[in-house]
């Protein structure tokens, strides 16, 4: 064995090993589960807010289809990074606001000072004494619930046009058999638009993949924060492991990783494609 305290008296392998299991590689480690937890979560709240807002944008009332297509047009039609550097700071703003209005009513101060955004000590969000986990937990909420609703307008189109591919002659069947809309949407459309939808959401879903590095744009310490952080060269004066221009290398694992995790998607997706599909006349 080796004593990694003294990384002076190392040398090959037990300086790398040393070296790979410092506290800052156990954080990049960590890392990785952390795009698979927001993968994990994001991908089921997207497709919620995108069948809300397909089952709007179809909605006979006209406000709410309105509404519905709206929601649509402006997130697609506003490109992702903008929208992500937008949207955090309006989402965290607009809570620390409403807590303001709430917890210091008798605040007489402007809130707009300028280019602050000043709100009282109380309405901090979280509170500027809070453990650093409930920061790191909010900022990830923060991006989860952005990534949701960029996403959830992209699974929206899909489907919207997933539903209206049914065809129309089941529809009136279900009509002429006395099923009202509700059930028919429920009992026809629903379980036959995933046929329809599967291909664009199996794209939305790799999209997705390739945007997680945007939490790193996003305050979050991710794996490309990491890459960067530890890949970078490192002089003797400020770590007992210097090493040169190593980012080539780091990036290259995540590279491999990307790689590795979207193959796993493709393998999983047309699975459940061969699942959904079975049984079922389709074009070839």
């Amino acid at each position: 064995m080796f004593d990694c305290t003294d990384p002076a008296t190392l040398d090959g392998l037990s300086w790398l090993v040393c070296y790979l299991t410092t506290g800052k590689h156990l954080a990049f480690y960590g890392s990785f589960g952390t795009v698979l937890l927001l993968l994990a979560i994001t991908a089921p709240t997207a497709l919620m807010f995108g069948l809300g807002g397909a089952v709007a944008a179809r909605s006979r009332i006209p406000p709410l289809r309105m509404i519905g297509k709206t929601y649509i047009a402006i997130v697609r039609g506003v490109p992702d990074i903008a929208f992500f550097l937008f949207f955090v700071i309006a989402l965290d703003q607009g809570i620390e606001y409403l807590r303001h209005q709430i917890v210091c009513p008798d605040w007489t101060q402007p809130i707009r000072q300028g280019t602050e955004f000043a709100v009282c000590a109380a309405a901090k969000t979280p509170s500027g004494n809070a453990p650093q986990w409930m920061h790191e937990v909010y900022g990830f909420a923060i991006a989860i619930v952005t990534f949701a609703i960029v996403f959830g307008a992209f699974a929206a189109n899909v489907l919207f046009g997933a539903m209206m591919a049914v065809p129309k002659a089941q529809l009136e069947t279900a009509a002429a058999y006395g099923l009202s809309r509700a059930q028919t949407f429920r009992r026809i459309v629903v379980p036959q638009m995933w046929v329809y939808a599967l291909p664009g959401l199996s794209n939305l879903w790799m999209v997705l993949i390739k945007a997680t590095p945007l939490l790193f744009l996003l305050g979050i310490e991710d794996i490309v924060y990491w890459a960067r952080e530890l890949g970078g060269t490192k002089t003797p004066g400020f770590t007992d492991y210097p090493h040169g221009d190593w980012r080539m290398w780091y990036f290259l694992a995540l590279l491999i990783f990307y790689l590795a995790l979207t193959r796993v998607s493709e393998v999983v997706l047309d699975r459940l494609m061969t699942r959904l599909t079975a049984g079922q006349a389709v074009a070839r």
